[in-house]
């Protein structure tokens, strides 16, 4: 067994290069959703690649200059909320007072660590940034720790406020640093505040607050081949003459395995929730070129009873994940002009409700500091209040589709893993 040391060598906040404004944003209708008010974090590791303008630059030192350059044009990540989270009044002060960052070594190759793979040899705590001692790591909107390695390869640990961005705004400004890193002017995207844009309806009576119940879900990850993928999908094309994502197939498989696995009464009602993108549906209010780095998606939830699910084809499953996303345009429509009488993103954590969280597509996966492409990505969108499952890619030069799931307990997990090789 390989003994790894990760040495964080100096952390410190990192201002933007140039001094910027200082002046209070308001945040979106969206942003200042109470349970927007937490840290998303993952890792991102890149193999060591030969970059000959790069031999006598060290990764962190190059990713530090670069955050403080990106940081002159996204200022509110260099800002400090304020404002109350309970009454959805938050705000963002441009203050100037910088992103955390974090320079460490590991006394290690990535190949000692099997590229970072799963089950991880190291804690990701010792790979993701910490604040210090006494400082609520989500009243700092970004924070960032390099972690080279002996073989010349690097682990970027990032923790982001989902406050501030959703997953392609926070990616969005994750290639705007890469960019810059790689010797740009400036970066290709433009970045747009425009929180003013997003629909303001009015705003519902507080619910009672959420539970934050531990259920002691336990972890399962399984990486979904492409061939695969694409058998199920022309499986579905043929029986409805409609298309699917490999979305559509993976997330309907969990959740059909994880009832199956619980092993719910048949008429208790079980529930999928996805965060759909909704910059599509705001095309005549959102800058056309693009750039609009805010929270902008809606909560779709998909119920059905749990007998229904456990018995149902897989392909009737898929149709039903198609059938919640093709109620979107609608659903966000009555939402956005106060047609609801609850509000869809007051969410519950409750035991029958399953989280998705999609990474393909989000953008992480093209950021370049000038060493290449990540060869993976590790999200950690975990709490033990939620049942989750977090679609990714597995490392290079694998092809294919990767689940992670923290969805049952231990008691059910054996069955719920038999459950998904059933079909993968």
């Amino acid at each position: 067994m390989v003994t790894i040391t990760v040495t964080r060598k100096s952390q410190s906040f990192v201002a933007p290069s140039e001094l910027t404004p200082s002046e209070m944003l308001e945040l979106s209708a969206i942003d200042r959703v109470p349970g927007l008010r937490h840290t998303v974090r993952s890792l991102h590791v890149f193999r060591h690649k030969d970059a000959a303008d790069r031999v006598a630059s060290r990764p962190a030192e190059v990713i530090r200059a670069a955050l403080s350059r990106a940081l002159v044009d996204y200022r509110p990540f260099a800002g400090r909320f304020v404002g109350s989270v309970v009454a959805g009044e938050t705000c963002v002060e441009c203050t100037n007072d910088g992103a955390w960052f974090v320079e460490a070594v590991a006394d290690c190759s990535l190949d000692d660590m099997n590229g970072l793979d799963y089950p991880l040899m190291v804690s990701e705590e010792e790979l993701l940034p910490a604040p210090e001692e006494g400082v609520d790591p989500t009243s700092i909107p970004v924070m960032m720790q390099v972690t080279e390695f002996a073989c010349g390869g690097f682990v970027v640990g990032l923790i982001a406020v989902h406050t501030l961005a959703d997953g392609l705004g926070a990616a969005q400004f994750i290639n705007a640093i890469s960019e810059l890193a790689r010797g740009m002017d400036k970066p290709t995207v433009t970045p747009v505040w425009a929180r003013g844009l997003i629909p303001n309806p009015p705003k519902l009576p507080l619910g009672p607050p959420p539970s934050f119940q531990s259920f002691g879900f336990g972890h399962f990850a399984m990486d979904v081949t492409s061939d695969r993928i694409a058998h199920v999908k022309a499986e579905y094309f043929q029986a409805t003459g409609q298309y699917c994502s490999a979305f559509d197939v993976a997330i309907a498989k969990v959740w059909q395995a994880r009832t199956r696995a619980v092993r719910y009464n048949p008429e208790v009602e079980v529930h999928v929730c996805f965060f759909a993108n909704t910059r599509h549906l705001l095309t005549q209010v959102l800058p056309k070129d693009g750039g609009f780095y805010g929270n902008c998606f809606y909560p779709v939830t998909v119920t059905a009873t749990a007998g229904d699910l456990a018995v149902a084809g897989l392909l009737d499953v898929i149709r039903m994940i198609r059938d919640g996303k093709a109620r979107l345009p609608l659903e966000f429509a009555k939402w956005t002009s106060g047609d609801v009488k609850v509000d869809p993103y007051e969410l519950t954590f409750e035991h029958n409700v399953l989280f998705v969280s999609d990474w393909t597509r989000l953008g992480f996966l093209e950021a370049d500091y000038g060493w290449g492409a990540p060869s993976h990505i590790i999200p950690f969108t975990y709490a033990d209040y939620m049942a989750v499952a977090v679609l990714g890619a597995p490392p290079v030069p694998k092809k294919g589709t990767r689940i992670m799931t923290q969805c049952v307990e231990e008691k059910h997990l054996m069955d719920f893993k038999d459950e998904m090789k059933a079909l993968f």
